[in-house]
């Protein structure tokens, strides 16, 4: 295997995360590390259930074969002082919603050079743990890159920081973080994007079902647990309504 650039700044992140991860006594379990390729491009297409999944599957894919990570993030993240160079600094992709090609054309070439990119194919948080309908980016990507999709689930994740939550640093420490990478998907320009979308969300349902049903603790009558298994969590439809109220909210606030 040919080695690796140095990129000190990635390296530095890193180590501040797995120290921020210690010292919260995290514990963590995985599977289907294989399925993380050890060279090449790949597209990782992962649930979205907390603000934290890009660094603790970051973390995770470092510990397994010291591969980097590539996600795309919003302008308003790369917006903010320090995180956005830090941002800049790690490789990782700015997506300007009102002129996303460039980002997506930023993408396709660094799959191409064989870099893993992350994407969170919801587009967003969801609030009732559950899978939402996913954007098609993944699937294109990975078809006009000729790379694979890797799906990703990320389990506890939530528990350390989420959306619509406030969260005790007490309630942080001792968490378990369980991960599910699943097998390679291989997705051509001939494919049917929306086909393909749509088992790509099968895939990574099963996979988040599987996490949760073999979790260690029981998440009965808790916030963090879908509403569907016992917990507390909005439903979909609570937390799609509650979603498209933010959403008006921010819209009118913006015209003054």
């Amino acid at each position: 295997m040919a080695r690796r650039a140095s990129e000190p700044v990635y390296t530095l992140a890193i180590g501040l995360g797995r120290a921020l991860f210690a010292s919260w006594r995290l514990k963590r379990h995985a599977s289907g590390l294989e399925n993380i390729p050890a060279t090449g491009g790949a597209v990782y297409a992962m649930t979205h259930f907390g603000y934290l999944e890009f660094a603790l599957v970051e973390w995770q894919t470092w510990l397994h074969n010291r591969r980097r990570v590539r996600f795309m993030a919003t302008k308003r993240a790369f917006d903010k002082p320090v995180v956005g160079g830090l941002l800049r600094s790690m490789k990782h992709i700015e997506v300007d919603m009102s002129a996303g090609g460039d980002a997506y054309a930023q993408a396709v070439a660094a799959l191409k050079r064989g870099e893993i990119i992350g994407v969170f194919p919801e587009a967003g948080v969801s609030a009732s743990f559950t899978v939402r309908e996913l954007k098609s980016g993944a699937v294109r990507l990975a078809a006009e890159a000729g790379v694979p999709i890797i799906p990703v689930a990320v389990w506890g994740g939530q528990r350390l920081l989420t959306k619509n939550r406030t969260i005790r640093m007490r309630d942080r420490f001792g968490v378990e973080v369980d991960f599910a990478f699943g097998a390679p998907i291989t997705v051509t320009p001939a494919d049917d994007v929306a086909t393909a979308t749509a088992a790509l969300r099968e895939t990574l349902t099963h996979l988040s079902d599987t996490l949760q049903r073999d979790y260690a603790q029981d998440g009965s009558g808790q916030w963090w647990q879908p509403r569907h298994l016992g917990g507390s969590a909005p439903t979909p439809e609570e937390a799609a309504a509650a979603d498209a109220a933010r959403a008006e909210r921010r819209a009118a606030a913006a015209a003054g």
